[in-house]
């Protein structure tokens, strides 16, 4: 059974930073890539970041480029998102989501991808 679990979300004040992480299971962990997207209320899904473990290229959202940043532990099947210098505008629910590598970061975040976990809500206060 294939299972994502976001964890990490909170609220901080603008300018201030959170980690997310993203644990997988189920699938081959190497073969796939692994997107964070988000949804705030009333808004539609947004891909933020994706990485392909099969070939280490990333995919970013251009508002968030400088500020955040993904990174992946083979070792512990996990993807994490740093997140800096928030801002009240990245408020939103955060998921993860996995995809078969062979699709390209580009193509699953614009697609949306086969996998998703639950959400955990990250809150940026002014």
């Amino acid at each position: 059974e294939v299972q994502l679990q976001a964890s990490g979300g909170g609220l901080v004040q603008a300018g201030g930073s959170l980690r997310l992480s993203c644990t997988v299971s189920g699938f081959t962990f190497d073969d796939y890539a692994i997107g964070w997207f988000r949804q705030a209320p009333g808004k539609e899904r947004e891909g933020v970041l994706c990485i392909n473990n099969i070939n280490g290229r990333t995919w970013s959202k251009e508002s968030v480029k400088g500020r955040f940043t993904i990174s992946t532990d083979n070792a512990k099947k996990m993807v994490s998102l740093q997140m800096n210098s928030l801002k009240p505008e990245d408020t939103a629910v955060y998921y993860c989501g996995a995809d078969p590598g062979e699709r390209g970061c580009s193509v699953s975040m614009y697609y949306g991808m086969n996998y998703r976990g639950k959400g955990t809500q990250v809150t940026v206060s002014s």
